[in-house]
């Protein structure tokens, strides 16, 4: 039996917890990290995707997932044909200091123009985004990398 967990960078609609929750029910948030010079977007599939770029840099949740999460993950992100997997090194922001940990992160090689987001999408990323700003993800990050391309239903600018 298998038992090796796994790091797992959540930079999209992963950030809501309760959606995480429900596609890996063994899950444990670890918090927040960092992935510099890689820059976030909503690509022509319609989701969120990363790309390097020198400069930029994406916030995200760090969960431990076990092996049947990171399988029921790969159906979700649909792997490989939406997302290849890759390790990738991120920081791990913690309270006494950042830590470089190498984590699993879904990335999509061949969509990499900008593209609007699935109407169904806007909503699960304006969930990710309160669960993005509760658990500390800086507002700043949010505005200048998200909010471009998500809008916020329902909220008042």
């Amino acid at each position: 039996m298998e038992t090796a967990k796994k790091l797992y960078f959540g930079y999209g609609s992963n950030l809501w917890r309760q959606q995480m929750d429900l596609r890996c029910p063994e899950n444990k948030f670890l918090g927040v990290g960092r992935l510099a010079d890689w820059r976030w977007m909503i690509n022509t599939r319609g989701y969120a995707n990363v790309a390097p770029s020198p400069g930029d840099e994406v916030y995200a949740f760090l969960y431990e997932l076990s092996v049947s999460d990171e399988e029921s993950l790969d159906r979700f992100e649909g792997v490989p044909v939406s997302y290849v997997k890759q390790i990738i090194p991120v920081e791990h922001l913690r309270r006494e200091g950042k830590k470089t940990v190498q984590a699993l992160v879904y990335v999509d090689v061949e969509r990499l123009d900008v593209g609007p987001p699935k109407e169904e999408y806007v909503g699960r990323m304006n969930s990710a985004i309160a669960d993005a700003l509760s658990e500390g993800i800086p507002r700043a990050y949010i505005d200048k990398y998200l909010r471009p391309h998500i809008p916020a239903h329902g909220v008042s600018a």
